[in-house]
């Protein structure tokens, strides 16, 4: 075996089909495209939604809901997770550096710490948001939160 007898697999390579090329191909007339209408003309685009002249069910479908502009976005962050950071890390301050260190956020992301877990250090978390459970449990350790 040498590389200049190489072929394919048997019927896996296919002429490419010649359209519009006269009757003699087979393929002349109407170059598969039909007879008549949009579709079988040069230059026919059809439009991203169009269902051929059906109402669209982007048209169809009733609207409802509300998209606040002025929505703000937070990442949440538990108590359970900022106590184990304190544990693992041992540190007493939590700010927002550390947990987009630890990948708990990222750098565009607002933080907000939850009420969920406990607090059983005095810590000090910098956030940009605290819920009321999370705020009261880091206080009643003994810690602060310190809103960004």
């Amino acid at each position: 075996m040498n590389l200049s007898s190489l072929k394919p697999a048997a019927g896996s390579v296919h002429a490419r089909k010649r359209i519009g090329r006269g009757p003699g191909s087979g393929l002349g007339g109407t170059s598969t495209r039909g007879h008549k209408g949009a579709k079988s003309r040069s230059g026919y685009k059809h439009k991203v939604g169009f269902e051929g002249g059906q109402m669209p069910i982007q048209r169809r479908l009733p609207k409802f809901g509300f998209k606040n502009i002025n929505r703000v976005e937070y990442r949440p962050v538990n108590l359970e997770v900022v106590q184990d950071l304190a544990d693992k890390l041992g540190c007493t301050t939590i700010n927002k550096e550390l947990l987009i260190e630890t990948g708990y956020a990222s750098a565009k992301d607002l933080v907000k710490i939850l009420g969920c877990g406990e607090v059983r250090t005095a810590l000090t978390v910098e956030a940009d948001a605290f819920s009321k459970k999370a705020e009261e449990a880091i206080t009643a350790a003994g810690g602060s939160a310190v809103k960004l």
